[in-house]
């Protein structure tokens, strides 16, 4: 079997427990009240299990598959091609956006990361790439504070130091 049989068949499982612990390991720990309403908190995650599900055996079944096979051409011998450095970089990005998002804010964290992740990635336009970042920090932050109405502090940790109290 392919190694993409096998990851699908790994996250098949995966959805099998994901999807019966929302079927059938939360609904029964709501309040009364609350099994009037038409949403219940796991009603997402059912809908992730069914849908994970499905494409799980589209891939283990191999349907999604067209004629032209795409990647079939990776080799562990060529393995210096593959820009793992890259990669790597990238997660360690991820690592260190993590780490200093309390420190720096919301908005430089974000910004960093977005900026210096597509410069890696190969993006050259330098003014396109900042405008993007930027246009894209302050939008997922207006999006989760104010109309999630999920707190996300924007500014570093330094400037919030200097209100007193």
């Amino acid at each position: 079997m392919a190694l993409d049989r096998w990851i699908a068949l790994v996250f098949a499982l995966i959805f099998l427990i994901y999807g019966y612990t929302a079927f059938f390991g939360m609904d029964h720990l709501l309040a009364p009240i609350m099994k009037k309403n038409p949403i219940w908190p796991s009603s997402f995650p059912k809908i992730l299990s069914v849908a994970g599900l499905i494409i799980s055996m589209l891939v283990l079944f191999n349907i999604e598959k067209s004629s032209r096979l795409i990647g079939d051409d990776m080799s562990l011998s060529k393995w210096q091609r593959y820009r793992l450095l890259d990669a790597s970089l990238l997660v360690l990005g991820m690592i260190f956006y993590a780490m200093f998002l309390r420190n720096l804010g919301f908005f430089a964290a974000t910004f960093l990361f977005l900026s210096l992740s597509g410069a890696l990635l190969g993006e050259r336009r330098y003014l396109l790439l900042i405008t993007i970042s930027a246009a894209s920090s302050y939008g997922i932050w207006y999006l989760v504070d104010t109309i999630l109405g999920i707190y996300m502090t924007p500014y570093p940790q330094f400037l919030r130091n200097f209100g007193g109290s």
